[in-house]
């Protein structure tokens, strides 16, 4: 594997309004261009509730497949919210070595997306045992949310714009989603050559920041081929989406990765997913003088084009989940 380095950035002027924000934003700036992807200190996440998370998120896995299917994606229709177990989850068409939650933000039936019936909009399906992990989760998404906003303003100072930029137009409202993975060991060496936790892709929205265990097994498609994006001490990895590499016209383009446990035991990580509004219609930023478009049919791994795509963003979310959950999909949709 190529010699590479996902830069560290330093976001506490972000987080806590203080020191040299621009500094900050030249260094997102650099990231988004080149890699897409960069990890994040300074960050200002209670170290106990990620603690907190990672204990009782292994509680839940550690469950027979019967309780944990007591709360199956399915039951929650077209919230689609819930469990998920090994296989049932999509990549290009091939089932993921992993098991999964989906959550996403806490909406009671009186909202008006949830009555209107909208997909992915709704209450979550949280397990009995551990009990303690609904309110974790609740929690976690909310701290979290507030980090996509701090990040979201430094993005868009690196691209020479007002910095409420993204949080004016797409963000006020973000469509948030949480996956807590679960990837268990291979049980025969054999697997190791063949079965991916999940296959080459990329995410669908503008940034996701996320926390994983000390197992590895994340790997970054760069211009120097693929590279090792390993568990940072207190750090995030985050990478941006499709529709940012859409608004910026490929200046800041979305990474290709993917992810192999060979670490002989079960990793889990938690992807936190920073989107657009459902109903959002994602346009094009004006870039910085001289900076250049990259159009990038050609060279994505699935040949799409995220340049042409014509909808607002839940119609290009709808599409890309659909294929990740083709059976939930007859249901929800």
């Amino acid at each position: 594997m190529a010699a590479y380095e996902v830069p560290i950035i330093d976001v506490l002027p972000l987080v806590s309004g203080k020191g040299d924000r621009k500094a900050v934003a030249r260094a997102l700036g650099e990231a988004c261009r080149d890699a897409g992807f960069f990890y994040v200190v300074g960050h200002g996440i209670d170290t106990g509730l990620q603690n907190r998370l990672e204990s009782l998120s292994r509680a839940f896995f550690g469950q027979d497949l019967a309780t944990k299917m007591r709360i199956a994606m399915p039951r929650a229709g077209r919230a689609w919210r819930g469990f998920f177990p090994v296989g049932d989850e999509l990549t290009s068409g091939k089932p993921d070595l992993k098991e999964g939650l989906y959550f996403g933000t806490e909406l009671g039936p009186e909202h008006p997306d949830v009555k209107a019936g909208l997909p992915l909009h709704g209450a979550n399906q949280f397990p009995e045992t551990p009990a303690e992990l609904r309110p974790v989760v609740l929690e976690y998404m909310r701290v979290m949310t507030e980090l996509g906003h701090a990040l979201m303003s430094g993005i868009a100072l690196s691209l020479e714009l007002d910095e409420r930029y993204f949080q004016d137009r797409y963000t006020s409202d973000p469509l948030i989603l949480f996956r807590i993975f679960n990837y268990p060991a291979p049980a025969e060496a054999v697997e190791l050559a063949s079965t991916w936790g999940v296959g080459e892709h990329t995410d669908y929205g503008v940034l996701t920041i996320l926390k994983q265990d000390d197992c590895g097994g994340l790997e970054v498609r760069s211009a120097r081929g693929w590279v090792a994006a390993p568990p940072v001490p207190s750090a995030f990895v985050c990478n941006i989406g499709d529709m940012l590499d859409r608004m910026t016209s490929g200046l800041y383009r979305s990474t290709p990765h993917r992810v192999r446990n060979a670490s002989g035991r079960d990793r889990v990580s938690w992807p936190f997913f920073f989107d657009p509004n459902f109903h959002a219609e994602v346009r094009k930023v004006p870039l910085p003088v001289g900076a250049l478009p990259r159009p990038d049919a050609e060279e994505r791994w699935d040949k799409a084009d995220v340049h042409t795509f014509q909808g607002t963003y839940g119609d290009y979310l709808l599409r890309k989940v659909g294929k990740v959950f083709p059976d939930l999909k007859d249901q929800a949709l």
